[in-house]
């Protein structure tokens, strides 16, 4: 096996066999040996195809080196006896009603194949398929095993929208869509079944390895499973959650409940914290604030744990009121009109605006007592392709009531304020360092010193999945097509427009473009304040430079856990 790093958080396995279904199992084998007897410090296993990507967090993986630890540990399971490739397996039917509104493009795949629809339903539904990856969104099976008449070149303009349960194909694979999501897979069928649901263990129904069959039903018997047909509810929990929507502030009946309410919702403001790690191999992203640092120092500055919940507000954010009298701190971009950096005292009543940014992207506030929303695997954060975390799984509108937790402490507002030295320097222009991506050897001579010697634009379509840069092209050396594998935040994509992409919070875990470089983690912060037309430069690290400098940020928010640990007395 060939181990190299993904990042400075993560290791890229590629198996080497004799065949790719020989790679694919040997891999999932590995993932399962790996899972089941995790180094401290790791926190995913994501078998993809003949690929295994490990993530970890650096400064809690103790030894030699984060990453030279991490590939040892690896090395010594993968030297041992690893499970037998049928233990577990398991054989799942899945019924789907082909053609119609159900499948829109059955006849233009039956009619590539040179078959009847009658014929490429038969053909599709009777052979046998296993699951090689699950990624794309949460619970997409990337299914092996479509009989070769059945390939299909993926559609030439995808589709904006796909509803949830459809079964497409693209290229020499068949997958079901679990969600409802864009797409350019050919639709052939949907099936009743939900694929992901969150309040299940696990919240995929289907795992790498599995064996899976299809079988042929009418539509009418489709239309009769109404219960599983519908999106699952992303958000189930026992946690009590206040009514969404509040016609004004007041009294509640039950005083111990507080809260802060959305009088204007600003652009784009969501619930976050530091992210649901442990279901990257469910196809589910860490997701998490865009900014974790400055979300992390906010909930230090007013008493929290930094994990906690918080808002995270872009480019224009909310108006809020508060039921009670709030210690709160706003940390990231610069809000006009508000001090950042430090806890101040909003009164019970009074409304907050953070609507003017004076400089940066993202800002984040935090309340002493976090933002009580309940946690969806592990995690308080906002997914919202998948509708996961936060206030039922969507940005905040006007009228919506976030619940607020206890205070751990009495925060102790206003006299003093962070030193300027621990916040990450930023600009319209930030250096973005850089170490190179397990594809860089795709591109043509010359394509890393033009990446590391441009400027780049942030585009207006960047989002929180990734930053979408224009600037110098970046060329592959020959037309190449790549088997998706395990990717993270930070990685630089390159499509064939040449292009790059830098994923970001709420990226894939599993992508198909090659990976030129990968922005290191003390970075992501700096790209997560850069704003649309704002300009970008790289520059080149090595591994163990990024991972000293993470290491040396840990240290530095320990040394202020510390220092507020001796004015709150708490850590």
């Amino acid at each position: 096996m060939l181990i190299s790093p993904l990042g400075d958080s993560a290791l890229l396995i590629e198996i080497e066999a004799e065949s790719a279904e020989a790679a694919a199992t040997t891999a999932q084998r590995l993932a399962r040996r790996l899972a089941n007897t995790l180094l401290p410090g790791v926190h995913d296993v994501v078998p993809a195809f003949g690929t295994v990507s490990v993530h970890y967090a650096p400064g809690a993986v103790q030894g030699d080196g984060p990453a030279g630890t991490v590939e040892a540990w690896v090395r010594e399971q993968a030297s041992r006896p690893l499970p037998k490739a049928g233990a577990g397996t398991r054989e799942v039917t899945i019924p789907v009603c082909y053609g119609g509104n159900a499948g829109p493009d059955l006849a233009e795949v039956a009619a590539h194949a040179g078959l009847s629809t009658e014929e490429a339903i038969a053909l599709h539904s009777e052979a046998r398929y296993v699951v090689r990856a699950v990624g794309f969104t949460p619970g997409f099976p990337y299914l092996a095993g479509l009989p070769a008449k059945l390939h299909t070149p993926r559609r030439a303009t995808p589709r904006t929208r796909v509803p949830a349960g459809s079964v497409g194909i693209g290229g020499a694979q068949t997958g079901i869509y679990p969600l409802a999501t864009p797409g350019g897979w050919h639709l052939i069928g949907r099936t009743p079944l939900a694929l992901f649901d969150p309040a299940s263990t696990p919240p995929s129904r289907l795992q790498v390895g599995d064996v899976v069959r299809f079988r042929s039903v009418p539509e009418d018997a489709w239309a009769a499973s109404p219960v599983e047909s519908r999106p699952p509810s992303a958000n189930k929990s026992s946690e009590p959650l206040l009514p969404r929507r509040a016609g004004a502030l007041g009294p509640t009946g039950d005083d111990k409940l507080a809260w802060m309410e959305v009088v204007k919702p600003g652009i784009w403001t969501t619930v976050q914290d530091v992210g649901r790690r442990g279901w990257q191999a469910q196809g589910v992203p860490v997701a998490g604030a865009m900014d974790c640092w400055a979300l992390r120092v906010g909930n230090l500055l007013v008493g929290n744990a930094p994990e906690a919940a918080a808002v995270e507000c872009t480019l224009r954010g909310p108006e809020v009121r508060f039921s009670r009298d709030a210690v709160v701190a706003v940390t990231g971009a610069a809000v006009e009109g508000i001090p950042v950096w430090q806890p101040f005292l909003v009164r019970a009543g009074e409304t907050l605006s953070l609507a003017k940014f004076a400089a940066g992207c993202r800002a984040y506030l935090a309340v002493a007592g976090g933002v009580a929303v309940p946690s969806v695997l592990g995690s308080r954060s906002t997914y919202v392709p998948a509708g996961l975390g936060g206030l039922e799984g969507g940005a905040l509108r006007a009228g919506d009531r976030l619940p607020l937790g206890q205070p751990r402490v009495q925060a102790v507002a206003g006299g003093w304020r962070l030193s300027p030295a621990i916040v990450p320097a930023w600009s319209a222009e930030p250096v973005v360092r850089v170490v190179r991506g397990a594809q860089a050897d795709w591109f043509k001579a010359g394509a890393w010193a033009a990446l590391l010697g441009s400027r780049y634009r942030v585009a207006s379509q960047s989002d929180r999945m990734g930053l979408r840069l224009r600037g110098h092209a970046l060329d592959r050396s020959e037309p190449r097509e790549m088997v998706s594998e395990g990717v993270g935040a930070g990685a630089i994509q390159v499509p064939p427009d040449g292009q790059p992409i830098v994923l970001m919070a709420d990226c894939q875990t599993l992508g198909g473009y090659p990976k030129i470089a990968h922005a290191i983690s003390v970075d992501l912060p700096v790209l997560a304040q850069a704003r649309p037309g704002d300009s970008v430069r790289f520059a080149e690290t090595t591994l163990e430079e990024a991972q000293r400098m993470l290491r040396e940020r840990e240290r530095d928010l320990g040394i202020l856990r510390v220092g507020l640990y001796q004015r709150y007395g708490v850590g």
